[in-house]
């Protein structure tokens, strides 16, 4: 099995990272094909990069100044420090900076993202809470692609949590992250299988391919529904 390489960006702790990890492993290990190369940190500080180092996995930080002149030097570092691993696909798990058009277009249909609610419901910040005020029955988290609008890439997975009586945004948002890390690596792994990839049209765009939408409940059952976009070709 020919090589997959992983580069993970985090800011704090790292949890869906480390589910990762422990799912695929790091290039030292005799593990086939999928493996974490890097993990990049904004901060130094973060108690994610003790843990990657612990495994055996490179590790880099890279900070941003304040002001105009300090973000564009982080994005052009950022961009140097990822592209020097060569990865297949770029991984957001807790990063907390805003990537700059610029970094997207760089690793354009690269980078994927985990959100935790079942988008296109509640973008942003303060998802938890603001799925309860609203009344909803269920909440969850999405796995999609980035691109240059916030939370609004094709969905490549959901997990489904239900919201209880008395629930707080603390009580959910526990319970939506232990589906995150059963998901994200779920995603991840069909990814770099070729279940799900791009595939140039005609006119010089893009669409993505893939077969099957992933959906996950949180009695562990998966249900495998074949996209619509596999259905009609």
């Amino acid at each position: 099995m020919s090589s997959f390489r992983l580069v993970i960006l985090i800011s704090g702790r790292g949890s869906n990272m480390r589910a990762i990890v422990e799912r695929f492993g790091s290039a030292t290990e005799e593990h086939a094909g999928t493996h974490v190369a890097a993990v990049i940190s904004d901060k130094a500080e973060a108690e994610g990069i003790s843990f990657a180092e612990s495994q055996g996995i490179e590790t880099r930080v890279v900070q941003r100044s304040k002001g105009k002149e300090g973000r564009l030097r982080f994005t052009e570092d950022l961009i140097k420090a990822v592209d020097s691993y060569s990865p297949d696909l770029l991984v957001l798990a807790g990063f907390m900076q805003v990537l700059q058009p610029e970094f997207i277009r760089h690793f354009e249909r690269r980078i994927i993202n985990i959100h935790p609610s079942l988008l296109p419901a509640f973008k942003g910040l303060h998802v938890h809470q603001r799925a309860i005020d609203s009344g909803a029955k269920f909440s969850g988290c999405t796995v999609h692609y980035v691109n240059e609008e916030v939370d609004s890439g094709e969905i490549l997975g959901q997990a489904v949590v239900p919201i209880h009586h008395g629930d707080s945004a603390e009580t959910l948002a526990s319970r939506i992250l232990k589906q995150e890390h059963k998901l994200f690596p779920r995603v991840i792994h069909e990814i770099a299988r070729g279940n799900i990839s791009w595939k140039k049209l005609s006119d010089g765009t893009y669409a993505l391919s893939q077969s099957s939408a992933l959906f996950l409940s949180e009695d562990r059952a998966l249900i495998s529904c074949v996209s619509e976009a596999r259905a009609n070709e």
